[in-house]
């Protein structure tokens, strides 16, 4: 290179860097945030609320026992003479159970005909010598008192011995035979069980939250374990106006119509009940979040952030779950995507 050339480069150098630092020192700071890439929103799956009329048909565990059942005790004290019958037995209305010795009380009845008659002969008596004025009235209501006496001791006495006889108040099926014949029982002694088998009901724990959707005369249907995967059709009979204090379960009966064979009491049976439609806020259940203060859902505000809300849930349908507080319709709800999420942070919906 020439000397001139090179005394016009050794010039010129220090030109170009003064340039090229001045224009770096002209750029701002909003260009420099510009120049940064933007965070990346948030991705997640969301959900519009809308009410959803829908029926909620639930399945509930339970057992069946005789809505109609009788445990026989005896009034009377005695031996027992005669008792013939064993559980599963069948019996009719009417039919003697069991019968005790009566002997004794015969033998009292037979003293108060006599002393019955005494008195009516006493009387008779009276009233004749009333008729003369050879006694006085005073003496003659007296006998008429003893005659009273003696009729109610005789009526107390046959009762007494209609109470050695023990007969069925319906006709029936024997559950439980607790005596046997020869032994002495004193009075009120539970000798027998007597059980309507057609008084056969489903007996099952439901829920306070779905207690209101029911009715008697709703179509119900059962499973029992022990007859295998066949359902029979059921129907709710009663509902029970309490709750168990704990669980905060009331118990619903269910009638069998017709009832199957083979059905027995204590048999485990899953009930399963449908409640009418009702208008429901309904969402995923995984879209339901709980943590130590309690349940809440990941909503979208109106400027596309995450917000937290308190919610309290009702009943679990599949796998949805219903908000009973806390929701609005048309309000939007996450359901995916709660990894890394926070209050205030931007999302961004990839699905509705």
């Amino acid at each position: 290179m020439s000397p001139s050339l090179r005394a016009a480069w050794s010039l010129s150098l220090p030109l170009v860097l003064a340039l090229l630092l001045g224009g770096c020192g002209d750029e701002t700071p909003s260009q420099a945030r510009a120049a940064r890439p933007a965070p990346k929103a948030h991705l997640v799956a969301a959900l519009q609320v809308a009410p959803s009329a829908v029926p909620i048909t639930h399945e509930r565990p339970g057992s069946l026992r005789y809505r109609r059942l009788v445990r026989v005790f005896n009034q009377e004290e005695g031996r027992i003479t005669a008792l013939d019958l064993y559980e599963g037995d069948r019996v009719e209305r009417g039919q003697l159970l069991v019968a005790l010795d009566d002997r004794l009380l015969e033998a009292e009845i037979a003293a108060a005909h006599a002393t019955l008659e005494q008195a009516e002969l006493d009387l008779k008596r009276l009233e004749d010598l009333r008729a003369r004025r050879a006694v006085s009235e005073s003496e003659v209501s007296l006998a008429r008192t003893a005659l009273r006496v003696a009729r109610a001791e005789l009526e107390l006495l046959e009762t007494r011995r209609s109470f050695t006889r023990i007969e069925a108040p319906f006709a029936g099926v024997i559950t439980e035979r607790l005596v046997e014949p020869g032994d002495f029982v004193s009075k009120n002694t539970q000798l027998l069980a007597l059980a309507d088998p057609d008084s056969l009901v489903a007996e099952v724990a439901a829920s306070e939250l779905l207690l209101p959707h029911l009715a008697v005369g709703d179509a119900a249907s059962l499973r029992i374990d022990a007859l295998g995967a066949q359902r029979f059709p059921a129907r709710v009979l009663r509902i029970h106006p309490s709750l168990e204090r704990r669980t905060r379960q009331g118990i619903v009966e269910l009638a069998l119509d017709p009832i199957p064979a083979g059905a027995r009491a204590g048999q485990f049976v899953r009930a399963r009940l449908e409640s009418a439609p009702v208008a429901r806020l309904l969402i995923p259940f995984n879209a339901l979040r709980r943590d130590r203060q309690g349940e809440f859902v990941w909503l979208i505000d109106a400027h596309g952030r995450a917000t937290r809300r308190a919610v309290r849930s009702g009943l679990q349908v599949e796998d949805r779950v219903e908000i009973r507080d806390g929701l609005a319709p048309g309000e939007r709800v996450i359901t995916r995507g709660f990894l890394g999420l926070r209050a205030g942070k931007a999302v961004d919906v990839v699905s509705d």
